[in-house]
C-alpha cells in the first residue's frame, strides 16, 4: 500500500504546470495548475488557511547579511532587529539606487530576491522543474516594466522558455473567459478596493468576428480605505457614509448596462460595511468576493500562450497593450490572390515579430494592408524601397523583419536578397515605421 502512494505522489510530482504569479505593490500572490486541467489552485502564504497574500516586502538583518522576506520582514522589522524595504515594484522600475546600512542595492536585485524567497512556498507543493510557462501580472504592464520583468525572469532560472507578462487588466479577461458561460452572458464588473477604489468593466461586441472584448476602468482616488474607529457609533456612522458613497459609484458604473457578475476584491472589502451597496449588487446577477483573480487569471493566461482554449480563439481583447490591427499583404499563390497574414490584432506589441521572404512582382514598393478591429476601414500602408535596382518581372526576393517599437507603431526592416546567383543582391536595406 506505501509503495503504491509513493508511485502516486511521484506521478503527481512529476506532471508539467502553468503558474500565475501577481506581483504586487503592497502583496503579491502565487497560483498554478496542471496541464490540462483547468483547476488553479493558489497558494497559501500560511499552510491550511485562505492567507493568499504576500506582503512585497524584504527586510535586511541589521549588521548582518540576512535577509526576509513577507511576514516574515514584517515581524522582523516591527520588532527593530531589520531594516524594512517597501515599494520593491516602485523602487525597481524607478531604477534608483537603494541605501541599506551605508550600502547601495540594485532594486532589481532586490525585487528579484523577494521573487525567488516566494516562490520557496511553491516549492513545497511541487518542483520548480515542473514548470512548463509562467506569467508575470502586474497593475500597470508599461514598457520600463517589462523591463525589469525580464531581469527578474532572467534571473529565476526556470527551465522553461515560455515567461510572459500582462496586465491586471488582462488577467481579468483570462479568467473570465474561463468561467462558466452563464457568469459572462453579459458584461462583467470588478470594483477592487485594495487601496483606493478601482472598477474595471468587461464588455464583449458579440456581433463581430472575432466577438472584440473591450475592458474599461475608473479609478476613485476620493474613495481610500480608512479606519473605522473603536468607538460603535463612529463606526456605524463610517460605514454608512461608505456605504453611500460606494452606491453611488455602483449606480453610476452600471446604470442602463445588462451585468451577468460582479466581483468584489481588495481586503477593503472584509470589513463588512457594504449593506445597501451589496444589495444593489446582488439584483439580477452573481456576486463573488476574493482576492485572488488576477493570479489566478495570469495561470489562465500562461495556459492560453501554451495551447489556446476555443473561447480564446473566437474573442479577441483589445486593451491597452495590444496590436488594434491584423496586419498582412495581398500576394499570389501558385496564380491564385491570397491574404498573407503577418502580424495578428489582440497580441501584446512588445511580443510580435515576424520574419518571412517574398518575390517581388515589380516595382519597388510593398504595400501592407491594415484591418482594425475597431470598426475603421480597411488601408494600405505603402513601404517605398528607394534605390532598388530595376530588374525583370518576379526576380527580386526580399526579406522582411517586422516588429513593433510602441503600441502603434510598426517597424519594418527589408533588406534586398537579389535573384540566386543569377541576379546578386545589391546589398541595400531599407527600415520604415508606419503608424497602425
Amino acid at each position: 500500500m506505501f509503495t503504491g502512494l509513493k508511485e502516486q505522489t511521484e506521478r503527481k510530482n512529476s506532471k508539467k504546470v502553468a503558474v500565475g504569479y501577481d506581483l504586487g505593490k503592497a502583496a503579491s500572490q502565487i497560483s498554478y495548475c496542471v496541464l490540462d486541467t483547468d483547476e488553479v489552485e493558489t497558494v497559501s502564504s500560511v499552510a491550511g488557511t485562505e492567507q493568499y497574500n504576500i506582503p512585497t516586502v524584504l527586510c535586511k538583518r541589521s549588521g548582518v547579511n540576512q535577509w526576509f522576506y513577507g511576514k516574515e520582514a514584517l515581524k522582523y522589522a516591527k520588532e527593530e532587529e531589520g531594516i524594512l524595504v517597501e515599494d520593491l515594484l516602485t523602487l525597481a522600475e524607478r531604477g534608483e539606487e537603494v541605501m541599506i546600512e551605508g550600502e547601495g542595492y540594485d532594486p532589481t536585485a532586490l525585487l528579484t530576491l523577494f521573487v525567488k524567497r516566494s516562490l520557496s512556498l511553491l516549492n513545497m507543493r511541487l518542483s520548480l522543474g515542473q514548470v512548463e510557462a509562467f506569467m508575470f501580472t502586474v497593475e500597470d504592464l508599461t514598457p520600463s516594466m517589462v523591463e525589469v520583468l525580464s531581469k527578474v525572469a532572467a534571473a529565476l532560472s526556470l527551465k522553461t522558455e515560455h515567461i510572459f507578462f500582462q496586465s491586471h487588466v488582462e488577467s481579468f479577461y483570462y479568467y473570465v473567459l474561463h468561467q462558466p458561460a452563464d457568469l459572462w452572458k453579459y458584461n462583467v464588473m470588478i470594483f477592487d478596493y485594495s487601496s483606493s477604489l478601482k472598477s474595471i468593466c468587461f464588455e464583449c461586441n458579440k456581433r463581430t468576428t472575432p466577438q472584440v472584448v473591450f475592458i474599461n476602468s475608473n479609478s476613485y482616488p476620493d474613495m481610500v480605505r480608512e479606519e473605522f474607529g473603536t468607538e460603535e457609533t463612529e463606526q456605524k456612522v463610517r460605514k454608512q457614509k461608505l456605504d453611500k458613497k460606494f452606491l453611488r459609484i455602483a449606480e453610476a458604473e452600471m446604470d442602463g448596462g445588462m451585468f451577468s457578475s460582479v466581483y468584489l476584491l481588495g481586503d477593503g472589502f472584509k470589513e463588512n460595511w457594504a449593506g445597501d451597496s451589496l444589495r444593489y449588487l446582488c439584483r439580477n446577477r452573481r456576486v463573488f468576493q476574493g482576492n485572488n483573480l488576477y493570479s489566478k487569471g495570469a495561470c489562465y493566461g500562461a495556459l492560453e500562450r501554451l495551447s489556446p482554449s476555443e473561447e480564446s480563439k473566437t474573442h479577441v481583447y483589445l486593451g491597452a497593450d495590444k496590436l488594434k490591427s491584423n496586419i498582412g499583404m495581398k500576394v499570389k499563390r501558385r496564380g491564385e490572390d491570397s491574404y498573407f497574414a503577418i502580424l495578428d490584432a489582440g497580441t501584446n506589441w512588445y511580443e510580435v515579430s515576424a520574419d518571412f521572404e517574398v518575390i517581388l512582382e515589380s516595382g519597388n514598393t510593398v504595400d501592407l494592408m491594415i484591418t482594425p478591429l475597431t470598426g475603421e476601414k480597411v488601408i494600405d500602408k505603402r513601404l517605398v524601397l528607394d534605390g532598388l535596382p530595376e530588374r525583370p518581372r518576379n526576380t527580386t526576393r526580399l526579406k522582411f523583419h517586422i516588429e513593433m517599437s510602441a503600441v502603434n507603431q510598426v517597424v519594418a526592416t527589408i533588406e534586398d536578397m537579389g535573384f540566386g546567383e543569377i541576379l546578386p543582391s545589391s546589398g541595400k536595406g531599407w527600415t520604415q515605421t508606419i503608424t497602425v
